[in-house]
C-alpha cells in the first residue's frame, strides 16, 4: 500500500515537472512567433507598405 502512495507522489510530482515544462516552451514558441511575424518597420498593423525596387532585401527573419 506504501509503495503505491510512493508511486502516485513520483508520478504527481513528474506530471507537475513536465507541466513546467510545456508552459515554459509554449512561452517560448510564443515569443517565436511574435518575432517571425513582426513586420520589417516593427508595426503589426498587418500591412506593411512596400518600397518600390527594393523587394524583400530589408525583411528580417
Amino acid at each position: 500500500m506504501q509503495r503505491e502512495q510512493e508511486k502516485t507522489a513520483e508520478m504527481q510530482k513528474r506530471v507537475k515537472d513536465l507541466q513546467h515544462q510545456v508552459d515554459e516552451l509554449k512561452e517560448l514558441v510564443n515569443t517565436l512567433l511574435s518575432v517571425i511575424v513582426e513586420e520589417p518597420d516593427g508595426v503589426h498593423s498587418g500591412a506593411a507598405p512596400t518600397i518600390p525596387g527594393h523587394g524583400l532585401n530589408q525583411v528580417c527573419m
